[in-house]
C-alpha cells in the first residue's frame, strides 16, 4: 500500500458510524446551510489565510463583539476531526456562542482535503509531530498571527480538538509547551502514540501497549512546564476507543506529578458521567478526565447542525471554555 492509501484506510476508520452509535452521529447539514450559523450574531466569523515556512493554511476567526484593546482576550484554537471544517466543526460545537459570552477569541485552522484525502490531521506520523514543522509549525503560526493581529492575553492561549484534531491539539501544545497556557482534548489520543498508520490504526482499536514509552516522549516535549490537560470521551466510542483518553491522562499526570483523587460519579445531560481529576500541591485540578456512558465518538453536549455530535452528556464546549479559563 502506499502512504496515501494507508492514510485514507486510517481516515476511513477514523470517522466510520457503527451502526449501534449511529443515532449519536447527526447527519451532515445541507450544502445550503449557512456559514454564519456557526457564529453568533454577537461577533464576527471570517475566513484568513496564514503562510509560514511550514506552508499555507486557511482558517476562520471569530471574534466576539465589545472586545477593547486596553484589555487582552483569551484565544482558543479549535481543530476539527476527519470529514469536518471549520464551519461545520463550529455549528456542531457551538463553541462560538460560549466564546462570544466569555469574550474569547476563538481561530478554526483547516485541514483541507487537497492535504489529506478525508480532511484528517496527521497526528500519527512523526514529521507532525514535533516543534518547527509539520502541522504543529502551522497551527502555532496560526496562534502567533491572530496574536499579533489582534489584543490577545499571551498568557491565556489555549488548543482543544475533536478525534484527529484531539490528538493533533495535544501534538501542537505538547511540542509548543511555551505558547500554549492549557489543552483540551475530545475523543483524542495520547502524545506520540502512533508512529505510522498501522500503529494508529491499532491505538484506535486498543490504545498503546506500552504508557511508560509516552510518558518519556511527553516528558521531554514539556520541559517540566506543568501544562493543564482537560479530556473528555465516550464511553461507548467504537471509532476510538475510550482508553486512548485514559492513558492521554494518566501520561500526563504522572509526568507532571500530579496527586489524583478517587473519582466521582455524577448525571450531566442524561448521561452518567465518571469524572478523574489530578491536582498539583496547591490543591488545585491539573488534569480532569470525563469519561460520558453511552457517548459514541461524538461532540458530547453538541448540536445536530453540525456532524458527529450528541446533545446528550455534558456541554463539551462550556466545560472545555471552564476548564480554560479557570486557570
Amino acid at each position: 500500500m502506499t502512504r496515501t492509501l494507508l492514510a485514507t484506510v486510517a481516515a476511513l476508520t477514523m470517522t466510520s458510524t457503527p451502526p449501534e452509535a449511529a443515532a449519536q452521529h447527526a447527519a451532515a447539514p445541507p450544502a445550503s446551510a449557512s456559514a454564519e450559523a456557526a457564529a453568533p450574531a454577537s461577533g464576527t466569523f471570517d475566513w484568513h489565510t496564514y503562510t509560514g515556512a511550514a506552508g499555507t493554511r486557511r482558517y476562520r476567526l471569530f471574534v466576539p463583539a465589545g472586545l477593547q484593546a486596553s484589555r487582552p482576550a483569551p484565544l482558543v484554537v479549535m481543530l476539527h476531526g476527519c470529514t469536518q471544517d471549520p464551519d461545520d466543526f463550529a455549528r456542531g460545537t457551538r463553541f462560538n456562542h460560549a466564546a462570544a459570552e466569555a469574550g474569547v477569541l476563538v481561530a478554526w485552522p483547516e485541514q483541507p482535503a487537497a492535504h489529506q484525502p478525508m480532511k484528517c490531521w496527521s497526528w500519527y506520523d512523526p514529521g507532525h509531530q514535533s516543534a518547527g514543522r509539520g502541522e504543529p509549525a502551522l497551527i502555532a503560526g496560526i496562534t502567533r498571527e491572530v496574536m499579533a493581529s489582534h489584543g490577545v492575553d499571551s498568557a491565556r492561549v489555549y488548543i482543544a480538538g475533536v478525534s484527529a484534531g484531539a490528538a493533533m491539539a495535544v501534538n501542537t501544545a505538547a511540542s509548543h509547551p511555551a505558547l500554549y497556557a492549557a489543552v483540551a482534548a475530545h475523543s483524542g489520543a495520547p502524545y506520540r502514540a502512533a508512529s505510522d498508520v498501522p500503529h494508529a490504526l491499532a491505538v484506535m482499536r486498543t490504545g498503546t501497549p506500552d504508557p511508560a514509552i509516552l510518558a518519556y516522549a511527553l516528558q521531554d516535549a514539556l520541559g517540566g512546564r506543568a501544562m493543564p490537560l482537560f479530556a473528555i470521551h465516550g464511553a461507548a466510542d467504537a471509532v476510538l476507543a475510550p482508553i486512548n483518553s485514559r492513558q492521554l491522562a494518566a501520561q500526563w499526570a504522572g509526568v507532571l506529578r500530579l496527586r489524583s483523587a478517587a473519582p466521582e460519579r455524577l448525571t450531566d445531560g442524561g448521561l452518567g458521567v465518571e469524572r478523574s481529576r489530578w491536582s498539583g500541591a496547591d490543591g488545585k485540578p491539573v488534569v480532569e478526565l470525563m469519561i460520558v456512558e453511552r457517548l459514541g465518538h461524538a461532540w458530547s453536549g453538541g448540536s445536530p447542525q453540525g456532524t458527529y455530535t450528541d446533545p446528550r452528556g455534558p456541554d463539551a464546549s462550556k466545560a472545555i471554555l471552564r476548564f480554560f479559563l479557570d486557570r
